[in-house]
């Protein structure tokens, strides 16, 4: 396949890469490892990411709100999600779970983006603004979860006139059907491209490491 992506006006934003969510041990990993192994997630993150750096394409880590002590519960409206952050401390900052996977940590060039408070990676953050900045017109969104902050995320950028990739393997979902309803249903209202990590290589017009 020729080259679909121009590295210069790319980014991959790997969205919520925590210990807590995708490594052994994590708070949320056992909800997420049935999905996230049988789609080889670890992997096909790792796949994205050098295949983005290689090509030259923009890396930006889109993170969630580190749980800190008395986050949300002085809120009016605290959504489903806050409120069991509140109860598992998810992503604790100064822990372990509030650690990037160490596969998937910042590299010199990347840009880690002001941690969200909810879905979106851009509602209440810089990203925006740093992708305007950078000359970017094309997303390519990775991490998790599929159904939630991809999903927020993608069509926010969508309604900000970014082309929006989705890549199919490079995400996973706490169930089967919210990984369907994400790229079969929801996706597809919003998405321009929605892709395998293979295919995606391809159409970087590079080769997998």
């Amino acid at each position: 396949m020729s080259r679909l992506y121009d590295p210069r006006r790319t980014a991959v934003l790997l969205i919520d890469p925590y210990n807590d969510f995708i490594s052994e041990g994590g708070k949320l990993w056992p909800r997420l490892a049935p999905v996230a192994t049988e789609v080889g997630l670890v992997d096909n993150l790792r796949t994205v990411t050098a295949v983005a750096r290689g090509a030259g394409a923009r890396l930006l880590i889109v993170p969630h709100r580190r749980w800190e002590p008395g986050d949300y519960e002085s809120w009016h409206h605290p959504n489903p999600t806050q409120r069991g952050i509140m109860e598992r401390h998810s992503f604790a900052r100064g822990t372990w779970g509030g650690e990037f996977h160490p596969d998937l940590a910042p590299e010199p060039g990347d840009i880690v983006v002001h941690e969200h408070w909810a879905q979106s990676g851009f509602a209440n953050t810089d990203l925006d603004f740093q992708l305007k900045q950078h000359g970017i017109t094309h997303v390519v969104l990775i991490g998790v979860l599929a159904n939630t902050c991809l999903e927020a995320t993608g069509r926010f950028a969508m309604e900000l006139g970014y082309h929006v990739t989705l890549v199919r393997d490079a995400t996973a979902a706490f169930s089967p059907e919210m990984m369907y309803a994400a790229h079969e249903l929801n996706g597809p209202t919003f998405a321009h491209a929605i892709r395998t990590t293979e295919e995606l290589v391809d159409a970087f017009g590079l080769t997998a490491a």
